[in-house]
């Protein structure tokens, strides 16, 4: 392989500090954490304990409100399906959520659809953001849930989380966003907003692949009424069986550790490459448009539109320099246009010539600015 890695927002890489971690527990912890008729078993669930401790101070809740999943889409199914009980209970089956989300919360409301809710999918203003208005004119007596993502992963454009949660926590209506994208970076933020379920995923945060966890928030000492969507064991104090990945979690730990420590400093290096990439897309002289507000963009992200410039070619003509791509992982095997720029308002041709960046932090910026002029180069020759 070669050139510059630009697909954060698919995966990050793991970090070193974390994968050392994860070694030492393969190691030398490799009991299974609800076995508790010995020692191996008890020096399991000390790594899981902390490794659960650290993720929790990330995040400012409570250890016993973190349930460790295989990741931010089990999370984001947990919490959708998981409440389909108590709404058959309650009769509240109107969920709000917005056309933008991720595919995990996306095609979970539309099984929901096929057993009865009701869904309302907002769609963003050209922004990229949507409208507080839009979602709190749309509760009913019977909504069940309000779902938004903090920060889309293929814009990088943060929604208002903090003002929907804000007006929501005193209403009996349920409030869950996924913060993968922002988890790790905008700490202060993430730690202030009023929600009942989180769903975050480490691998996005220099953690491993293959685990996340869902933040279940605790009012009057209860969770939210959650049911498993899973059967087994107990685990997770039955929220999620399966066996624990004690290695996963003590990676998940360490990375949320790390980035408590170095989020502000790594915020600096998120921005400096931001302005390289901006200055080199000034320089080359080639027509283009940034698909979401900036106003109200992630550091770590830029989207952008180069006129004239099929993103596909593009990016098959220019992989050994950089690894960018043109919409989310979870959709990578399709050609179809963006349904996040589409939702929009973007045109189809717009959409073909774009392409999504995103990065992260402790990069060689001299590198970076080296090899994306590379890709313009490449760009400015396939303008006809």
């Amino acid at each position: 392989m070669s050139g510059i890695y630009l697909d954060y927002n698919a995966s990050a890489p793991i970090d070193p500090r974390v994968l050392n971690v994860m070694i030492d527990v393969y190691k030398n912890a490799y009991g299974n954490a609800d076995s508790r008729t010995h020692d191996y078993g008890e020096q399991a669930r000390k790594v899981v304990a902390e490794g659960r401790k650290h993720v929790a101070d990330l995040l400012g809740v409570n250890s016993d409100e973190v349930f460790f999943t295989s990741g931010a889409t089990e999370s984001n199914n947990m919490a959708l399906l998981g409440l389909s009980e108590y709404a058959e209970q309650t009769g509240k089956k109107h969920i709000i959520t917005t056309a933008i989300e991720h595919k995990a919360i996306l095609n979970a409301a539309k099984h929901l659809e096929k057993k009865g809710f009701v869904v309302e999918y907002i769609k963003p203003k050209r922004s990229g953001r949507i409208d507080i208005e839009d979602v709190m004119g749309r509760l009913r007596d019977d909504t069940l849930l309000v779902s938004v993502m903090h920060a889309n992963n293929e814009t990088g454009v943060i929604q208002p989380i903090k003002e929907i949660g804000d007006l929501l926590k005193d209403t009996p209506v349920m409030f869950h966003t996924d913060v993968t994208q922002t988890c790790g970076k905008l700490v202060e933020e993430i730690r202030g907003l009023k929600y009942d379920m989180m769903s975050i995923a480490a691998h996005k945060m220099y953690g491993p692949q293959g685990i996340g966890a869902l933040i279940l928030r605790k009012k009057n000492y209860r969770l939210p009424p959650i049911k498993p969507i899973l059967f087994g064991g107990s685990q997770e104090h039955g929220i999620r069986p399966g066996t624990t990945p004690v290695a996963l979690v003590a990676g998940f730990g360490e990375a949320s550790r790390l980035a408590m420590g170095e989020y502000e400093s790594n915020m600096q290096d998120y921005r400096s490459v931001k302005a390289v990439m901006v200055r080199c897309l000034d320089d080359s002289g080639i027509k283009y448009s940034i698909n979401g507000t900036q106003e109200f963009c992630m550091p770590t992200t830029l989207n952008i539109s180069l006129e004239g410039v099929m993103s596909e070619a593009l990016m098959i003509a220019t992989k050994q320099y950089c690894g960018v791509s043109n919409g989310s992982a979870c959709n990578s095997n399709s050609y179809e246009p963006s349904y996040v720029l589409s939702a929009m308002g973007i045109s189809n041709s717009q959409i073909e010539n774009s392409i999504r960046i995103s990065w992260g932090h402790g990069l060689d910026v001299i590198e970076i600015e080296k090899d994306f002029y590379k890709l313009l180069d490449v760009a400015k020759s396939m303008i006809f």
